[in-house]
């Protein structure tokens, strides 16, 4: 089994490098150790020195020196949608109030499925879809390494 103890951002490795690729949930992604195995069959041992919330495209060395691809896969997701920007903002603080994931999209908010919340989203008005989509929620002003 390999090891894995470096990680780098989407265009911060050398993507054409890549021996190979890792397709992984978002609470897969935002680890820092634990055992995976690679699209290919591969196992390998993820032992970073601080859990990192991964996203798509980011790279993986192994201690071999290959590189590993992260895709993110796809999961089930609720977007949040509001005719009113003014409305989606609020929408937008009732998740934060309650410090739920939240991915920002343009004109969306993206969640996990929650029943209680999707309720009280609905009697503030949003319109609420179910889809299969990665999902990469913000950091938090704390986080440290985002994503564009």
């Amino acid at each position: 089994m390999h090891r894995v103890s470096v990680h780098r951002a989407r265009g911060h490795w050398p993507r054409e490098e890549a021996a190979g690729s890792i397709t992984l949930d978002f609470d897969a992604r935002h680890r820092r150790r634990v055992r995976l195995s690679a699209d290919q069959g591969e196992e390998i041992l993820l032992d970073l020195p601080k859990a990192v919330a991964m996203a798509d495209g980011d790279g993986l060395m192994l201690d071999d020196s290959r590189w590993l691809q992260i895709h993110a896969a796809a999961e089930p997701i609720v977007e949040v949608r509001h005719r009113d920007p003014a409305q989606l903002a609020r929408l937008a603080w009732h998740l934060g109030n309650r410090h739920l994931a939240t991915e920002f999209r343009a004109g969306v908010l993206c969640i996990r499925p929650d029943h209680v919340i999707e309720a009280l989203l609905r009697r503030l008005g949003a319109d609420l879809a179910n889809v299969e989509t990665p999902f990469q929620p913000e950091g938090g002003a704390y986080g440290g390494h985002t994503h564009e």
